[in-house]
């Protein structure tokens, strides 16, 4: 595993596991990628840390690593986060999707216009998350058993719930806490449970603050100037646009000249010729 706050991070919205997830992607780079989708959230998936996984060179699995940024499974770069202490910091992110996605996906991921909780774009069970928590209310609260009508007219308020960010736990302990002694109308109470216990809406968080990397040369970027996870210098082989001179030689004697002065005024000691 990565530090914390590092590592592999998946995408939101993938489609369900099949066996041909990768079929498109050549041997080595299938082999990677299915070894990549069944690691945990946080694990590294840096090129040293892999080859000491798998049965490739560190030269072998970087050229892996760019060719499924290519295929839109993969992307690397950085994250603006904000600290305990009020201030921010930016911190190295892989985003990892098993589902391949195109330059325009990735490009209003990274400008969070994606729902982290995105729904898969996949069909979805016949029942909704909020008519199966209806239907098994029973189990938790035998004084509660709802019949099928019962459910489906319950379930958009259930859905409301899940909208504002309650957890399955959440709505249960609301639903069955308290309960009186007997329940006469288990429809009608959990309805008004569900309404005058309905949490507020959640405070939007503000958009996330990212940027790419090129998967060649690391240099960091807006994702539409990153198509495939590489500039416009690593796609085409040109020379980059701004190249920094060297500094002079006496300049940079100058500069050792200033660190030395200051070491040795913090240890009290006289300047070193």
């Amino acid at each position: 595993m990565a530090k914390p706050g590092y590592g592999k991070r998946s995408v939101p919205g993938q489609l369900p596991h099949r066996d041909d997830d990768f079929c498109h992607l050549p041997p080595r780079e299938a082999a990677v990628a299915a070894y990549l989708d069944r690691l945990p959230q946080g694990a590294d998936i840096s090129v040293k840390t892999l080859a000491k996984q798998l049965p490739y060179g560190q030269c072998a699995l970087r050229t892996a690593l760019n060719r499924l940024q290519a295929a839109g499974h993969l992307r690397r770069g950085r994250e603006r986060l904000e600290t305990a202490s009020g201030g921010t910091r930016w911190i190295t992110r892989s985003w990892w999707s098993r589902t391949a996605r195109d330059d325009a996906w990735w490009t209003a991921f990274i400008r969070g216009e994606v729902p982290e909780e995105a729904a898969a774009a996949s069909p979805g069970p016949t029942r909704s998350r909020a008519h199966i928590l209806l239907a098994a209310l029973g189990r938790t609260a035998p004084v509660l058993s709802l019949s099928a009508a019962d459910c489906a007219a319950l379930a958009p308020l259930v859905t409301e719930w899940f909208a504002r960010g309650a957890t399955d736990e959440a709505v249960l302990c609301a639903l069955t806490e308290g309960l009186p002694s007997p329940v006469h109308h288990p429809a009608a109470l959990v309805r008004r449970r569900l309404i005058d216990k309905l949490p507020p809406e959640p405070v939007p968080r503000p958009a996330p603050r990212r940027l790419l990397e090129c998967a060649e040369c690391g240099v960091p970027g807006r994702p539409e100037a990153l198509p495939g996870g590489r500039c416009a210098g690593c796609r085409d082989g040109s020379a980059p646009a701004r190249v920094l001179a060297p500094l002079a030689p006496s300049a940079v004697h100058a500069r050792a000249a200033g660190i030395r002065a200051a070491m040795a005024a913090r240890r009290g000691e006289a300047t070193p010729v």
